[in-house]
C-alpha cells in the first residue's frame, strides 16, 4: 500500500506442513519484521517523489528491481503460468500495480499515515460487496467494524473542518483501497485447493513480474529523470542518497515485506494475524511523524485507531469455511496477502 500478502487468496498458503500451534513465537517475530518493513515503504518514497521522481516511476523503480530479486523464484515454479494465470495477473495487477500506484501517487499529496489509513476501509468494502453484490449476509460484528471504520476515517481526513486534505489525494488512497478490494474477491475463488494450493513465494514472484509488465506500460521508466537516483534527498531536513532509499523500498519494504508476510501468516492464527497488520498503518504513522514532520491531530490520532480497531473486527468476524454463519469476508489472512502492501 499499500499493500498485503494473502495466504488465504484462491488458496495460497494452504497446505504447507505447519500445524496452527507450531512455530508460533517465530510467526509473530516475522510479522513484526513485516509490519515493520511494510510500514516504511511510503517513508522512503516520499522524499525520492518530493526530490523529482514521478510517484510511478518510484512504483516502478519498486516493484521491477523486486522482480528481478525474485526471479529466480519466479524460474522455480514456472508451472504456476499453467495452472493459475488468473491469480497471477490478479495478483500483479491489483496486489502489485494498482495498490502500490495509486498509494504512492496518495502520498505525493496528503500525508503518509492518512493514506494508509485510508486503505484500511478495505475490509469495510469487501463486506459492502459481500453483502449487497453477493447478496450474503455478515455478522453483526463485522457490521461494527464497517461503522467503526468508516466514523474513524471522518476523524482522520476531519470531515467538520470540510476535508483538510487534498481531495485528490483521498481519492487516490481510496483507489488503493478499491485494488485490495478487488483483489479480496478474486482471492475468495477457489481458495479451497487443499494441497494443490499453489506456493505462496512462487505467486509473489510472478505476481512482481506482472506488475512490472503493467507498470513499464503505464510509467513509461524511459522518461525518468534517472540522474535523481545519484542525489541526495531531504527528509525533513536531513540529506538522504536516494539510492538508500530505493535500496530500502525495494529490498526491505517490498522483497522482505513480503517474504516474512507470507511465511508469518502460515504460523499464525488469522486474530494475531490481524492485530500485526494493523501495525502497519501504526509504524506508518509513527515514521512519517519521526522522520518527515508530518504530525497528525489529537482527533486524527483517535480516529485512525478506531479506524484500525474497525478494520480489526471486520477482519476478525470471519467464519470458517463451510459454516453456514453468516459470512464476513477480507479476513485477516486476505488482508495479511494482498497489502503492499504495501504496500
Amino acid at each position: 500500500m499499500h499493500t498485503s500478502e494473502s495466504s488465504s487468496a484462491a488458496g495460497v498458503g494452504k497446505g504447507v506442513g505447519v500445524g496452527p500451534g507450531d512455530g508460533k513465537g517465530v510467526g509473530l517475530g516475522l510479522a513484526l519484521v513485516s509490519a515493520l518493513a511494510f510500514g516504511g515503504s511510503g517513508v522512503a518514497a516520499k522524499p525520492l517523489i518530493e526530490a523529482g521522481l514521478d510517484p510511478l516511476h518510484v512504483v516502478w523503480l519498486r516493484v521491477a528491481g523486486a522482480a528481478l530479486v525474485m526471479l529466480p523464484l519466479a524460474v522455480r515454479h514456472r508451472a504456476l503460468l499453467r495452472s493459475r494465470p488468473a491469480l497471477l495477473a490478479g495478483f500483479g495487477l491489483l496486489g502489485v500495480a494498482g495498490v502500490q500506484a495509486f498509494y504512492f501517487a496518495s502520498i505525493s499529496r496528503i500525508p503518509v499515515g492518512v493514506a494508509l489509513l485510508v486503505e484500511y476501509l478495505a475490509p469495510a468494502l469487501v463486506l459492502g460487496w459481500v453483502r449487497f453484490v453477493q447478496r450474503r449476509p455478515v455478522t453483526r460484528a463485522a457490521a461494527l467494524g464497517v461503522v467503526l471504520a468508516v466514523g474513524g476515517l471522518a476523524c482522520v481526513v476531519e470531515v467538520w473542518s470540510g476535508l483538510s486534505f487534498d481531495a485528490l489525494g483521498l481519492l487516490l488512497a481510496l483507489g488503493a483501497a478499491c485494488c485490495q478490494v478487488g483483489y479480496f474477491v478474486l482471492s475468495d475463488q477457489g481458495s479451497d485447493s487443499g494441497d494443490q494450493a499453489p506456493d505462496p513465494l512462487g505467486v509473489i514472484a510472478y505476481g512482481l513480474l506482472v506488475g512490472t509488465v503493467v507498470l513499464t506500460a503505464v510509467a513509461r521508466p524511459w522518461t525518468m529523470d534517472f540522474s535523481v537516483l545519484a542525489q541526495r534527498a531531504d527528509m525533513n531536513g536531513t540529506p538522504v542518497a536516494a539510492g538508500l532509499l530505493l535500496g530500502w523500498i525495494v529490498l526491505i519494504a517490498t522483497v522482505l515485506a513480503y517474504v516474512t508476510g507470507v511465511v508469518s501468516v502460515r504460523r499464525l492464527s488469522p486474530a494475531i494475524a490481524g492485530v500485526v497488520a494493523c501495525l502497519e498503518a501504526v509504524v506508518a504513522t509513527v515514521l512519517a511523524w519521526v522522520l518527515l514532520g508530518e504530525h497528525l491531530s489529537a482527533p486524527q490520532i483517535v480516529g485512525g485507531a478506531v479506524v484500525l480497531l474497525g478494520a480489526f473486527i471486520a477482519q476478525s468476524s470471519t467464519p470458517a469455511k463451510g459454516s453456514a454463519e453468516p459470512v464476513a469476508a477480507g479476513g485477516a489472512e486476505s488482508r495479511l496477502s494482498a497489502r503492499e502492501n504495501a504496500a
